[in-house]
């Protein structure tokens, strides 16, 4: 098809009204869900298919879902065939290894699109549902060595058969998560985001024609083909490398290697991840739909973002990795945590690439979504509570910035964490401290930026807590001679007025009421040698408290009138 065959005002148009489809389904998603990591944190994504699985528009959310709508039809394509799909049906799936799922908290809701007695079209919604069942409070856990301990695997089921619900399967999910209420009303909230696509869709081909609609979605995967193909071209052709250690699997110590050979070829980019470490017994290991994910999240960052995310624009895009690695892990490995190892996953190209295109790629993040949940019964209500969230921290400096303060990870993508006075009002806690983490590390021409500390203080006669914090061991990278940055961890401030270890990995840890749980996210690394960051900047930094007077002399050489602030010694300085 070429821009002779239909007006490109009519294509701009249609495009633009996918896109608005995919946001008017991420909206409803929101307004209707129940659980705060939906409609707070905005943890899910939306998306449409075309009638064969291929992405044609995916709506804001959690980037690392950027390879598992397509993957989630393709699965009920190859599963049940076009000849057995009806109007009216909704699929459920949270198949890690090949079902388009993640972990089994992330559920696909998947509908398809009939116009005319035609499948045409699939609406996907990937939530993240606070309950699953599973051993552990929130279903996910960094103790777990099997999938069946993690909660309800949904194989590529019918939720609703023709437009009647399996009453059947809400029975058996409603019985076997803690939070039957919360689980059964972010189910159905996923279901009437993609009944709005549904109609969306449907009105879209009763005012331009089937044919046109068709014609227009193979112009825009061309087109956005082609688009990212230009910008792969200005990336000198090559081969790019990058290694790293993963901590630990929650199980056992670690570290485990990982790395990634990127070759870039004319207009072609091929991730090859061999030699990576097996899959673990901990629940870090990811599958082949998250490690497609993130790697097509770099794919983005190299290119343009702006550019619409379909499968036109990740055609360039080619992963090689063995199966039974971390990044590729078969059944039944844990998958919990899955995100500290698909995280590793976009780091690893991204550093790789990153001195390539130092004006699009900062140095090294705190990369871990420093997932977390405290869970108990509800001082007031007697309730169970299930405070389930990601952790903000510091990215990395960049060739012409510093890095940003207490933002969430590249894999969180557009979500958020929970507010709060959201914090206080629905879980037994109370937040002590929410403030910049000032630690060593970062330091650079341009400094890492800040992470982030939260504590929890305990208001319930008990709780427990389950985290994991990536990045504990190993600190982000820099770059061009910055600093690593510092460290993501937990700690606890118990009863008798003593405080314990810093951890990384941690599950269902006991609580008492008025012990405080430290949840502290690391400062990203940093760009270019300190010694070369301007004065005055470093006098801001300490004037804002982003940098101790200490930091100041160790790192950067300077030592200033801790009143004043006046410049009184410039010993090691290059200036």
């Amino acid at each position: 098809m070429t821009n002779k065959t239909v007006d490109p005002f009519t294509l701009e148009i249609i495009k633009e009204a996918l896109v608005a489809i995919g946001d008017e389904m991420f909206v409803a998603m929101q307004r209707t869900s129940m659980s705060t990591i939906i409609y707070e944190v905005l943890d899910y994504a939306t998306g449409l298919t075309d009638a064969r699985g291929r992405l044609i528009t995916q709506g804001n959310g959690v980037t690392l879902f950027l390879g598992c709508v397509d993957f989630g039809v393709r699965s009920v394509l190859e599963k049940f065939g076009r000849e057995d799909i009806k109007p009216g049906d909704i699929f459920l799936t949270n198949d890690p290894y090949g079902g388009g799922g993640t972990h089994l908290s992330d559920v696909d809701v998947l509908m398809p699109i009939f116009y005319h007695g035609e499948l045409v079209a699939f609406a996907v919604n990937m939530g993240h549902w606070t309950e699953v069942g599973g051993m552990s409070p929130g279903s996910w856990t960094t103790n777990s060595t099997e999938i069946f301990q993690e909660g309800l695997q949904f194989p590529c089921i019918k939720l609703f058969d023709q437009g009647k619900p399996n009453q059947s399967l809400i029975d058996l999910i409603r019985a076997n998560v803690r939070t039957p209420d919360m689980t059964i009303g972010d189910m159905y909230a996923g279901v009437a985001s993609i009944r709005v696509a549904e109609r969306r869709f449907q009105e879209l081909c009763d005012k331009y024609g089937l044919d046109l609609v068709q014609r227009a979605i193979e112009y825009w995967l061309d087109y956005t083909e082609e688009l990212t193909r230009q910008d792969l071209k200005k990336i000198p052709d090559g081969v790019y490398e990058a290694v790293d250690y993963i901590d630990d699997d929650g199980i056992l110590p670690g570290p485990f290697e990982v790395k990634v050979k990127v070759t870039v070829h004319e207009g072609n980019i091929t991730c090859d991840f061999t030699g990576s470490h097996p899959q673990v017994p901990g629940p870090i290991n990811t599958s082949y739909t998250g490690l497609n994910s993130a790697s097509r999240v770099v794919l983005m960052a190299l290119t343009d973002p702006s550019i619409l995310a379909s499968d036109g624009c990740f055609r360039p895009l080619k992963i090689i990795c063995p199966p039974g690695t971390v990044f590729t892990a078969q059944r039944p490995a844990a998958t919990s945590t899955y995100w500290e190892t698909a995280a590793y996953a976009n780091d690893l190209i991204w550093k790789a690439m990153a001195p390539l295109l130092p004006n699009r790629l900062p140095a090294g993040h705190f990369l871990s979504v420093c997932g977390t949940i405290v869970s108990g019964l509800h001082p007031e209500t007697g309730e169970l509570f299930l405070l389930v969230e990601p952790q903000a921290g510091g990215w990395g400096a960049g060739e012409t910035k510093d890095g940003e303060n207490g933002l969430v990870c590249v894999d969180d993508g557009e979500t958020y964490i929970i507010p709060v006075e959201v914090c206080e009002a629905r879980y037994g806690v109370l937040v002590d401290r929410y403030e910049l983490n000032i630690a060593d590390g970062g330091a650079g021409k341009f400094r890492g930026g800040c992470g982030v500390r939260r504590d929890y203080r305990i208001t319930s006669n008990e709780a427990w807590f389950t985290g994991t914090f990536g990045r504990f061991k190993y600190r982000p990278w820099g770059m061009q001679g910055g600093q690593q940055g510092s460290n993501n961890y937990t700690k606890f401030l118990w009863n008798d007025g003593t405080e314990s270890e810093h951890i990384g990995k941690t599950a269902r840890l006991h609580l008492k009421k008025g012990e405080v749980a430290c949840l502290i996210t690391a400062t990203g690394g940093g760009y270019g040698d300190p010694h070369e960051r301007p004065i005055k900047s470093v006098r801001e930094d300490v004037h804002n408290g982003y940098v101790t007077l200490e930091q100041a002399k160790r790192d950067y050489g300077i030592t200033f009138d801790p009143v004043t602030l006046q410049v009184m010694d410039l010993t090691g300085r290059k200036d």
